[in-house]
């Protein structure tokens, strides 16, 4: 990673002085997004990887285009307690596009995408995927045990 951050001339910093949490939460967020469709079942054999990869594509898929979040705008500290302003939930893909960032040429792919994408399709995929992972792994166990 470093390699690749110096190449692009993209500043690599583990966290903050004193910030020992700081860097966690992309990462916890996309811990917690992937084992909320997989599970905390071991997946090594290079079959699971297989189907593992797929999920991951269409996972990637539902949650940028059809699972919206909070956003922190700010915490304001009263007395004892904390009050903390969200902003309103919006998908990452909604938040793309209302960053302004985007040229038109990949605005307009992007809304081709989403328009031609069905949530509940992705989410039925994700189900079949899932319930061929499971067998896989259930056919691992029963080899592992006659052995």
């Amino acid at each position: 990673i470093l390699r690749y951050c110096e190449e692009n001339q993209i500043t690599f910093t583990r966290i903050r002085p004193y910030k020992k949490n700081d860097n966690c939460f992309v990462e916890q967020k996309n811990f917690s997004v992937v084992r909320r469709f997989l599970g905390y079942t071991r997946r090594d054999t290079d079959n699971e990887l297989i189907v593992v990869k797929e999920i991951l594509k269409s996972i990637e898929t539902y949650v940028n285009f059809f699972q919206p979040s909070l956003k922190l705008i700010s915490k304001i500290r009263v007395d004892n307690k904390t009050k903390k302003i969200y902003d309103e939930a919006k998908t990452p893909y909604q938040r793309l596009l209302n960053s302004g960032i985007l040229d038109q040429l990949t605005k307009q792919r992007l809304e081709s995408l989403y328009q031609s994408l069905n949530p509940m399709e992705l989410r039925r995929k994700i189900s079949q995927l899932n319930q061929k992972l499971n067998q896989l792994h259930r056919y691992k166990l029963i080899e592992s045990t006659n052995t």
